[in-house]
C-alpha cells in the first residue's frame, strides 16, 4: 500500500488528507446524528409529566434545554407559552434554525470534499501525462521504464480520487437525509405542543421569588 501512494506523487497528499477529513467527519456525525440523542424516546413524556406536576420552572426547562436538540426546541416554546401563538411559532423558528444548524454541522465540508477529490485524482493524471509527454520529448519512447512511472502516478492518483470521493459524497447524502427527517420529526412534535399550550395544558414557568 505504501508502495502505490508513493508512486502516485505529491498529489496522493492532498488526497489522503481529504480522507482522513472524510474519516473523522463521518464518525463524529454518525455519534452526534444518533436518534436517541437528537430525539430521546420519552421526552413528550417527561414533559407532560413535568407539567402536570406543575415543575415546569426554570431549573427544568434549563435541563430540558441542554439535554437534546428536541428539547431546546420544546424549551423555547414552553418559555413563551404565555404569549401568542405567532410568537410562539417565531421563538420556536428561531431556535430550529440554529438546531438544524447544529446538525448539519461538517455536512458541507463533506460535500466539498466529496466534489474535490475527483479534481484533485483529474489533476495528478494530468501532472502524470504530463511526466509522460515530457519524457518522451527527452527520450523517446524507448526509456519505457520513465513511461510506466508517469502513467502509474496518472492512473493512481485518479483512483485515489475516486475511492475518497465516492464514499465521502454517499455519507454526505446520508446525513442529509437523517438531518431532514430530524426536522421534520421535530417539526410535528413541536406542532403538537403549541397546541397543548394553547388548550392550557401546560402550566406557567414558576420563578423562585425573592425573600
Amino acid at each position: 500500500m505504501l508502495e502505490i501512494i508513493l508512486a502516485g506523487g505529491w498529489m496522493m497528499v492532498p488526497i489522503l488528507l481529504c480522507s482522513t477529513f472524510a474519516v473523522a467527519i463521518t464518525i463524529e456525525r454518525f455519534w452526534t446524528l444518533r436518534k436517541s440523542r437528537v430525539i430521546p424516546d420519552g421526552l413528550s413524556a417527561t414533559v407532560e409529566d413535568w407539567a402536570a406536576r406543575h415543575e415546569l420552572d426554570q431549573r427544568h426547562l434549563v435541563e430540558l434545554q441542554a439535554g437534546s436538540p428536541l428539547g431546546r426546541v420544546y424549551a423555547s416554546a414552553l418559555r413563551n407559552r404565555k404569549r401568542s401563538r405567532e410568537l410562539i411559532k417565531e421563538a420556536v423558528e428561531d431556535t430550529g434554525r440554529h438546531v438544524v444548524h447544529d446538525l448539519e454541522r461538517f455536512l458541507n465540508t463533506l460535500g466539498t470534499i466529496a466534489g474535490i477529490s475527483p479534481l484533485l485524482g483529474l489533476l495528478g493524471t494530468v501532472i502524470g501525462m504530463i511526466k509522460v509527454f515530457s519524457a518522451i520529448m527527452v527520450s523517446g519512447v524507448g526509456d519505457a521504464n520513465v513511461l510506466a512511472g508517469g502513467i502509474s502516478e496518472a492512473l493512481i492518483t485518479t483512483a485515489a480520487g475516486l475511492t475518497v470521493a465516492i464514499p465521502s459524497y454517499f455519507f454526505y447524502r446520508y446525513f442529509a437525509g437523517r438531518v431532514g427527517e430530524y426536522v421534520i420529526t421535530m417539526e410535528e412534535k413541536a406542532i403538537k405542543l403549541i397546541e397543548c399550550i394553547e388548550r392550557g395544558s401546560a402550566a406557567p414557568v414558576e420563578f423562585p421569588t425573592a425573600g
